[in-house]
């Protein structure tokens, strides 16, 4: 599931920080990022993904 959520990230970077984070402050950064340009939604979306999935690996939720 990482794997697409991150793919996703690349391709369609608001749908990726949607479907890992829902309604929120990191979907609003990534639709502006990506409004200013695809390339920044990207990198943030990735990030943002791997992010969420290094903080819950610590936490022992995943």
């Amino acid at each position: 599931m990482k794997i697409l959520r991150i793919l996703l990230g690349i391709l369609v970077p608001p749908l990726g920080v949607f479907l890992t984070y829902g309604i929120g402050t990191p979907l609003l950064i990534n639709i502006v990022l990506t409004l200013l340009g695809w390339l920044p939604g990207s990198i943030h979306a990735v990030w943002a993904i791997a992010k969420h999935y290094e903080l819950n690996h610590q936490e022992g939720l995943f």
